[in-house]
């Protein structure tokens, strides 16, 4: 049945991406709400919450600030705001309320600006898409603000895009991802979105090359290789290395429920040993990555019938789907999926 969830709790929207990926990156994070949204994003959506601080604030709308579109009474409330925080950066970021009355982002970041003299992101998000939606904006107007002029290129150096922890899934990603590419000789990683990244934007038409670990990253990455012909591979890492250590054989059938590049990452490792893999999420499916026979669920009764269907042998997936099975006969490994169950590994 369409929209039922018997199993399945209501996914991230689209600010909470979009907030997720500016998080960590010292701005003034501002969501465009009546005051509702910011506590579902850092009490539901944000597992640093607890750990991290971060400058993220509710423009509190009241009736007739948004029938009228009270624009200057928000840039009053940012001018307050920046002269109490050291700010690098503003954000606003939308919810369904400036969607339904048609605001004006760019006109909304010109006001700002004059009168911040700083740099504005205006990320219209609209509250009804998904997290991964809102990610992908924030980090698209992320690079196209403050990357610089193309430069020479540094020799083994790698940026990385799309490591955000609804996406990720594991408290430690951005450690062993930057790890990871360090023994893999590169002498310079760093993170998009994390802590010292605007440094970083800035220099970014230096990056010898972008890995995009997630969905959310790949219109930055374009940008990027628009922008300054800079060249984009797509994998994850820590989906290869979790793929490395489950007990496959060769010529079994598998379903891999994941996040489109951590799946495709899993399934590129289990290829290689003779195994047949479908590629299922709940979220963004990029043409570019997508294969014929690869599924977008939508609705529970979705995944019920892919499992029940005969196909697979094995099923990895976060565990919330194992109740969702029906009656599949086969093994169903679990692979935590923060997006879904709010899990991480």
């Amino acid at each position: 049945m369409k929209g039922l969830r018997k199993y399945l709790t209501p996914f991230a929207p689209d600010q909470s991406g979009a907030t997720s990926v500016l998080y960590a990156m010292g701005g003034i994070l501002v969501i465009i709400d009546a005051g509702g949204c910011v506590g579902n994003i850092c009490g539901f959506d944000e597992p640093r919450w607890q750990g991290a601080k971060s400058a993220i604030f509710s423009a509190g709308l009241r009736d007739m600030d948004a029938i009228l579109g009270r624009d200057e009474l928000l840039v009053q409330k940012l001018v307050m705001a920046a002269e109490q925080i050291d700010a690098k950066f503003v954000a606003l970021i939308g919810t369904p309320v400036p969607a339904v009355i048609g605001t004006d982002y760019h006109a909304l970041m010109r006001m700002a600006e004059r009168k911040l003299k700083m740099k504005i992101l205006p990320i219209d998000t609209n509250g009804m898409d998904l997290y991964d939606n809102g990610a992908s904006k924030a980090y698209f107007e992320l690079v196209k603000a403050f990357a610089g002029q193309k430069e020479a290129a540094k020799t083994h150096s790698v940026g990385i895009l799309g490591c955000d922890p609804l996406d990720m899934s594991d408290a430690q990603a951005e450690e062993k991802l930057r790890s990871y590419y360090l023994a893999q000789g590169y002498d310079e990683c760093f993170l998009y979105g994390s802590a010292e990244t605007l440094d970083w934007i800035e220099n970014a038409g230096q990056v010898e090359k972008n890995i995009v670990v997630s969905p959310a990253g790949l219109e930055a990455a374009r940008y990027l290789r628009r922008k300054f012909g800079t060249p984009y591979e797509v994998e994850d890492p820590l989906g290869m290395s979790y793929a490395e250590k489950v007990d496959i054989q060769a010529g079994q059938q598998v379903l891999v429920v994941d996040q489109q590049v951590t799946a495709g990452s899993i399934r590129k490792v289990l290829e290689e040993i003779g195994t047949k893999v479908t590629v299922a999420s709940w979220f963004m499916m990029d043409p570019e990555l997508k294969r014929e026979g690869d599924v977008r669920l939508r609705e529970e009764d979705d995944f019920t019938a892919l499992a029940e269907s005969g196909r697979f042998d094995i099923i990895i997936a976060d565990p919330v789907q194992e109740r969702m099975a029906g009656a599949f006969q086969g093994r169903f490994l679990p692979k935590n999926q923060f997006s879904l169950s709010g899990k991480q590994n």
